[in-house]
């Protein structure tokens, strides 16, 4: 398998689709004159771990990395959360100093595979990870998948921020409802939108 990743320390306005460096699941430049983004490690750990995404994205988006540098999950306190992630966006273990010292980009998609094991998340449920003091990883089928997801957690998280503030009671979002929301759109049954497998049958229309 092979995937496509940003040149290091080149500025988005600047890249072409010819400084894009190619890479196989060894973490190998397979094509590509520039050097792979220094998160390379992650990314490769991350697909050989989790087989099914086809798509990574990692922001240093201000909402969701408020919560990683809180060392807070993302909780699930709403409907628009529900659509997208199943539980809450973990806010992985932190790595350790030899963790760091030893391979800190290594090691970042190993206690993102970590917390996911030792919670008993679903990576295709909950497509995404804080990493501690850091930033967010967001993953999906595709990449415009990976991307939509972190354009969602990060208003997610913003919309977490403020309904905290407005009020700090337990303000989690009923399992009821957070079921209902996504599987809808995700589930065997699901009829949101126009090509899920109830769709059609769901909108009532006129003989």
């Amino acid at each position: 398998g092979l995937f496509v990743i940003k040149p290091s320390g080149v500025p988005y306005e600047d890249l072409t689709p010819d400084d894009m460096v190619v890479v196989n699941l060894k973490g190998e430049v397979v094509e590509g004159d520039l050097n792979p983004s220094s998160d390379t490690p992650t990314h490769t750990y991350l697909y050989n771990h989790f087989p099914k995404i086809g798509g990574i994205v990692h922001t240093h988006s201000p909402w969701a990395v408020s919560f990683a540098a809180a060392r807070m999950d993302i909780p699930a306190l709403n409907t628009t959360h529900a659509d997208t992630f199943y539980t809450d966006v973990p806010a992985a273990d932190a790595l350790t100093k030899e963790e760091i010292e030893e391979d800190y980009e290594g090691n970042t998609g190993k206690v993102i595979i970590r917390s996911f094991k030792e919670r008993h998340l679903d990576y295709e449920a909950t497509p995404a990870a804080l990493v501690m003091q850091h930033g967010p990883f967001t993953w999906g089928p595709t990449p415009a998948k990976a991307v939509y997801n972190a354009k969602v957690l990060e208003v997610v998280a913003e919309e977490d921020y403020h309904s905290m503030m407005l009020n700090r009671a337990n303000i989690h979002l009923p399992q009821y409802l957070l079921d209902k929301h996504y599987y809808r759109k995700h589930g065997k049954n699901a009829y949101y939108g126009q090509n899920n497998a109830h769709s059609k049958d769901y909108a009532k229309r006129e003989n």
